[in-house]
C-alpha cells in the first residue's frame, strides 16, 4: 500500500496589525479569527499536521488551545507589515527540517483573513496537486468581479489611458463582457504548494499553477473593519456549508414575541462604583432605551432577568418601564417559570447574555445573543454575537436587528 502524503497546514499569524489591532486574534463570530483557519485544516482528511507561525506568545498559546502546534517563534525580522509569505515559509519548513527531520510533501497556506472557507476546500486543493505531479502550486480563485480587459493604465502627465490588457484583437473594452476571455481573482482561502517550490524555486507558486475555483459566495478576504462586519454576516448564514467550530447558528424566528436582558454586563459595561455607604451606580447607554421603546412599539415584550437582588437592577428597569426579574441564582429554571407563566412559545423569543450563568438560557428559546465582550463560552454558543459591548449600545444593537427582521418579513409578505 502506498503510504499517505505528509501534508503541513501552516496558519501564519504575527502579532503586528495595523488595519484592525490584534486582529488574528479578535473575537469573529465567537472565536478568535485565526482559529477558523486552524480548524479548516484540522477538518480536513489529508492534512496531517497544523502548525502556527507567529512571533506572539499570546497569538502562540491560543492557537495551541484550538489545536496547532507552535514548535517555534517566528523571528521578528520575519513579522513586519512589509515581510511577504515566501520568508515565512521558507523559515517554517527549514526550521521543521533542521530540528525535526520533518519533509512533507505538501504545504498548505491557510490565512486568517480568508476565514470563511467550504468544507471540503483544503483536501480539494491537496487533492488536485497530488494528482498533478508537473504542478508546483494550486491556488484558490473565484471568477473576476471586473474584467481587467475593460481597465486601463492612466498617463499622469497627459491623461491618456492605455489598455491594461491588450493580447486580445481589436477593441476589446469595447466588447461585450461575454465575447471576452473569462478572468479570475485570486483569494485568501488557500495554496497548496510543494515544499520544493518554496526552496528551491524561490516561490509561492511556481511556474505551473492549477487554479481551484471556489464558490464566490465564499469571498471574503479583511483587511478593514467593514470586511469584517460582512465576513462575520456570511458566517451567519446557518445554510452556508462553511468550516465552523461548532453547529451552525439557528436563524432569527419568524415571529418574535419576547427579547429577555440579562442586566450586568448586558444593559450595563459590567462594571460598578461603590460608595462608602455601599450604594452603587452603574454605567448605562442612553440609546438601549430609544431601542427598547421602538422594539415595543413594534408589538415585542421586553424582560430583564437578573441573578443579583439589586436596587440598581430595580432603578434602571422602572426608568425602562421594563418588568424584571431579580435574584435568580438559577436562570433556565426561572426562564422557564416566566415563560410558562406568560404562556409564550419559547421559539418565540430572543435571549441576550453576556456570561456562563446565561448559556443554559440558550438553547430554551429560538435565538440566542451574546454581547461583543462576551465571556467565551457565552460567544461560543450563541447564535450571534454582536458587534457592540454591554453598556455600549449592545442592547439597541440587538433591537435594531428584531425590528429590521420583523420590518422586512412584513414587506415581503
Amino acid at each position: 500500500m502506498v503510504a499517505p502524503a505528509e501534508v503541513l497546514a501552516v496558519v501564519p499569524a504575527r502579532g503586528g496589525s495595523k488595519s484592525i489591532p490584534r486582529k488574528n486574534i479578535r473575537p469573529f463570530a465567537g472565536h478568535p479569527l485565526l482559529a477558523y483557519s486552524i480548524a479548516a485544516a484540522r477538518q480536513a482528511t489529508l492534512v496531517t499536521r497544523v502548525v502556527l507561525s507567529t512571533d506572539d506568545e499570546e497569538i502562540a498559546a491560543i492557537g495551541r488551545s484550538y489545536g496547532a502546534e507552535v514548535p517555534f517563534l517566528r523571528p521578528a525580522e520575519l513579522a513586519q507589515d512589509q515581510t511577504q509569505d515566501l520568508p515565512v515559509f521558507e523559515h517554517a519548513l527549514r526550521w521543521l527540517a533542521e530540528h525535526e527531520s520533518y519533509h512533507p510533501q505538501v504545504v498548505v497556506q491557510l490565512r486568517p483573513t480568508s476565514p470563511v472557507r467550504p468544507v471540503d476546500l483544503v483536501d480539494r486543493a491537496v487533492a488536485m496537486l497530488l494528482d498533478h505531479p508537473q504542478a508546483d502550486s494550486v491556488r484558490g480563485v473565484v471568477p473576476a468581479g471586473q474584467n481587467p480587459y475593460k481597465m486601463w493604465r492612466r498617463d499622469e502627465t497627459s491623461g491618456r489611458l492605455m489598455p491594461l490588457l491588450a493580447d486580445v484583437a481589436g477593441e476589446p473594452f469595447n466588447m461585450p463582457r461575454q465575447e471576452l476571455p473569462a478572468t479570475f481573482w485570486q483569494t485568501g482561502h488557500i495554496d497548496a504548494l510543494r515544499p520544493q517550490t518554496i526552496l528551491e524555486q524561490h516561490s509561492m507558486s511556481g511556474r505551473v499553477i492549477l487554479g481551484l475555483l471556489i464558490d464566490p459566495s465564499f469571498t471574503v478576504d479583511i483587511d478593514t473593519p467593514r470586511d469584517w462586519e460582512r465576513a462575520e454576516w456570511l458566517l451567519s448564514n446557518p445554510d452556508l456549508p462553511a468550516v465552523r467550530l461548532g453547529p451552525p447558528p439557528r436563524r432569527m424566528p419568524e415571529r418574535i414575541r419576547l427579547l429577555v436582558l440579562d442586566f450586568d454586563g448586558v444593559m450595563t459595561d459590567n462594571r460598578v462604583w461603590t460608595d462608602s455607604e455601599g450604594r452603587e451606580t452603574v454605567v448605562s447607554d442612553r440609546g438601549d432605551g430609544w431601542g427598547l421603546a421602538r422594539l415595543r412599539e413594534a408589538g415585542v415584550d421586553v424582560v430583564v432577568l437578573s441573578t443579583e437582588t439589586n436596587r440598581v437592577v430595580e432603578a434602571r428597569c422602572r426608568k425602562l418601564s421594563l418588568p424584571f426579574v431579580q435574584g435568580s441564582a438559577d436562570k433556565a429554571s426561572a426562564l422557564k417559570a416566566l415563560l410558562a407563566e406568560r404562556r409564550i412559545d419559547a421559539a418565540q423569543v430572543v435571549y441576550l447574555g453576556n456570561d456562563a450563568n446565561d448559556v443554559p438560557c440558550f438553547p430554551l428559546v429560538g435565538w440566542a445573543l451574546a454581547v461583543a465582550d462576551a465571556h467565551p463560552s457565552a460567544r461560543h454558543l450563541a447564535d450571534r454575537v454582536l458587534g457592540r459591548p454591554g453598556g455600549h449600545g449592545a442592547v439597541r444593537e440587538a433591537c435594531d436587528l428584531i425590528i429590521h427582521h420583523l420590518t422586512s418579513r412584513e414587506s415581503h409578505g
